[in-house]
């Protein structure tokens, strides 16, 4: 980088027009090679004797000083290119997420995936952007928590009303998260609910600190803990009605010894219990039968109807889309691995109090991640 000082004309006692050099002053800010330049110039020094104190060419000597008589000072300011990064806006960095969320197919184009080229030039053909450097979309994306990633094996959704209940789905998450203003008559309030279990006592799995064994352990040690093997359970499974107010980032959970249509609807009442009536709310939940209204029994949707609530059911095989599966499996790694609780009591009451511990720590840095890494909607 050229070392840059700063420049003052000024005249002398006898009337003699200077240039002083002023380092970190006041004044124009210059770079320092023309400037000295300019000043050897005006000392007498020849163009030869210049190049070789400035070590550069003749040419080079010639044409700053000729820019000098031409422009002045003008001439001695850094010529700057390029320029800051363009900033994009708010509804332009979602369109460029989304699209590049989606398939290449799925916009008539021939291609299995996305690369920053094909990416780039489609969104400047859309019109989403003027124009956007390869590195620049690599970091809008980086930025937006958007990667790279390897795709795994996924059960395809073949319900026919997929990209309509998607598009509600997502609408509503729009909403919750601050990015859509509800219309009249839309949630305000934005639950995803689903059902986790069995919760079987069983010994799980998991890690924990202990002594290290192999060649340099100390023979004196106790034995590594070992978890006791299980072959009758006889004190049958429990279920867990779990919700997240997506607007709080608040977790409700109720366990019960069965999940039929009633205990769900036992459980959504307590959810609307939360907000006066007059404020609508929508639960966002799969395809599982206690959740539909069904030609025997409409309970289901007379109660929304008459309690001002929304159903929102995600597509069929595409349960991923709701949120709450992220929470299961930080639940999972936080409560569940490596316990090995006696009875349904002691495993409930663990599990009320991890809730009411995430629900003080929301932004516990590893909770987030494992929710972040989990979480695909």
């Amino acid at each position: 980088m050229a070392e840059r000082v700063r420049v003052r004309e000024i005249d002398d006692d006898e009337g003699n027009r200077l240039l002083r050099i002023v380092r970190r002053g006041t004044g124009s800010v210059v770079t320092w090679r023309r400037a000295q330049m300019v000043l050897l110039s005006a000392q007498g020094m020849s163009t030869g004797q210049i190049a070789k104190v400035a070590f550069t060419s003749e040419d080079r000597v010639r044409d700053v000083i000729h820019n000098f008589n031409a422009d002045g000072f003008d001439s001695l300011y850094p010529k700057y290119k390029g320029g800051r990064a363009p900033v994009f806006t708010l509804p332009q960095r979602r369109e460029i997420k989304k699209i590049a969320k989606s398939k290449p197919a799925e916009h008539g184009l021939p291609f299995s995936r996305w690369s920053l080229t094909k990416l780039a030039d489609f969104l400047v053909a859309e019109g989403v952007v003027e124009d956007i450097s390869h590195e620049g979309l690599r970091e809008l994306l980086r930025a937006e928590g958007v990667s790279f990633q390897a795709v795994k094996t996924w059960k395809g959704s073949r319900d026919p009303d997929y990209a309509a209940k998607k598009a509600r789905i997502e609408h509503l998450y729009a909403i919750a998260d601050g990015e859509v203003v509800p219309d009249p008559g839309e949630p305000a309030v934005i639950f995803c609910m689903d059902e986790f279990g069995p919760l079987n006592l069983q010994p799980r799995p998991g890690r924990q600190w202990t002594d290290v064994g192999g060649k340099g352990k100390d023979p004196n040690r106790e034995p590594r803990p070992r978890m006791r093997a299980t072959y009758t359970r006889t004190q049958g499974v429990r279920h867990m009605f779990a919700a997240l107010d997506l607007g709080k980032d608040r977790m409700y959970g109720h366990v019960k010894k069965r999940k039929r249509r009633g205990e769900f609807l036992e459980f959504c009442r307590y959810l609307r219990s939360l907000y006066p009536l007059e404020v609508r709310i929508a639960i966002v939940c799969d395809n599982f039968s206690p959740h539909l209204t069904t030609k025997k029994d409409k309970r289901v949707g007379q109660w929304a109807e008459a309690n001002n609530v929304e159903i929102a059911y995600t597509p069929t095989n595409s349960s991923y889309l709701n949120r709450i599966e992220a929470q299961f499996t930080a639940l999972r790694e936080f409560t569940l691995n490596g316990t090995d609780h006696a009875d349904h009591r002691e495993q409930a009451s663990m599990i009320r109090r991890y809730i009411a511990w995430r629900n003080r720590n929301t932004d516990n840095p590893r909770l987030r991640r494992i929710v972040k890494r989990a979480n695909v909607a």
